[in-house]
């Protein structure tokens, strides 16, 4: 058994070096006063001053984070309408077709469904640029919100909602005092999960977006095309602490949270003790 726990712990210490090592390697030469990723000649923050000064890049990162966070809040809220009328649904074969309907954008290609997209954008007369990354983040999110919200759905306690009406609560006080308090966790793992495909996706992006506009993952890819800079290594460097400072934050709230006692949780929740 010890000799299994050996064995299992060196494939897994093996597996986050073939991971992060190229990160650590990319962060390691971004301090590189040489200017090559062959040779560390020297530590110099020049590349860093490069980003900061950059008022072309610091507007495509408010781009990005813009269309990250507005689609991501519309899809989720579509996503909690679709979840719901899902759940509703009586007829198993309708409900699977719904769903089999709802999968189709994660499963396929994201080169398909961004080329999907360019032609139905150039079709219905759409310019290309914000409106149609916009569009194009919202369609690609709805489903990944859908999956992570409707099984807080199937969840939940159809006795919550009978007591409730049974005590005079009206269709809006159920959806905003039961439903919603009880799929919480559910909504935002998909907003959160919404948000991280949209920072994440170039695919997608490149074909949508037009002249003069641009995201962070189609300016990177831009950038590579033309050679190596540094510069490239410091801004992705400090995305990473970011997401790295966003993990931790996470974590801290998850842990504080489930350090209350559980008659409190329960009373957030909006669940009858």
């Amino acid at each position: 058994m010890e000799n299994r726990n050996r064995w299992s712990n060196l494939y897994l210490a093996l597996v986050f070096i073939v991971l992060y090592a190229p990160i650590f390697y990319l962060m390691y030469y971004s301090f590189n006063s040489g200017g090559t990723m062959h040779e560390f000649e020297g530590f110099t923050l020049d590349y860093y001053r490069e980003v900061v000064q950059d008022t072309r890049l610091i507007i495509i990162v408010i781009n990005t984070l813009v269309i990250a966070l507005l689609s991501s809040a519309i899809a989720t809220i579509i996503a909690v309408i679709g979840a719901l009328a899902i759940q509703h649904v009586r007829s198993r074969r309708a409900k699977n077709t719904l769903l089999s309907l709802n999968n189709v954008l994660i499963v396929s290609p994201d080169v398909i469904i961004g080329a999907s997209f360019l032609i139905l954008f150039t079709i219905a007369g759409v310019k290309l640029g914000f409106s149609s990354v916009l569009l194009s983040h919202i369609a690609f999110s709805v489903p990944i919100a859908v999956l992570m919200i409707l099984p807080h759905l199937e969840e939940m306690s159809p006795t919550l909602t009978d007591a409730a009406r049974d005590l005079g609560a009206t269709r809006r006080d159920v959806l905003t005092k039961v439903i919603l308090p009880v799929i919480r966790p559910g909504i935002f793992s998909g907003f959160f999960m919404a948000l991280t495909y949209s920072l994440d996706d170039f695919a997608v992006t490149f074909f949508v977006t037009g002249n003069g506009y641009s995201t962070l993952s189609v300016e990177i890819y831009s950038r590579a095309r033309q050679g190596v800079s540094l510069s490239i290594n410091a801004l992705s460097t400090l995305i990473f602490l970011f997401t790295v400072l966003l993990v931790v934050g996470y974590y801290f709230l998850t842990a504080k949270k489930a350090k209350k006692p559980s008659a409190e949780r329960t009373a957030e929740a909006g669940v009858p003790r």
